[in-house]
């Protein structure tokens, strides 16, 4: 019951951080993971985008016509 009142209260904190430091904590972490994949994703999206171009010179030295 009283539990239910602390999320109950208008403190203007949100419900998903009402539960103090280990709330943030979670919230902050999972943030900062879906930014930095964000952005990882965006960069390889990139590299596949504009592929490096071959020295023909390296296929015939092998042998690969």
């Amino acid at each position: 019951m009283i539990r239910s009142l602390i999320f109950h209260e208008d403190d203007g904190i949100p419900v998903h951080l009402k539960s103090g430091v280990g709330d943030a904590l979670l919230y902050r972490g999972t943030i900062l993971f879906s930014v930095v994949g964000t952005f990882y994703a965006l960069y390889h999206l990139g590299m596949v985008s504009f592929p490096k171009k071959h020295n023909r010179l390296m296929f015939i030295s092998i042998g690969i016509n």
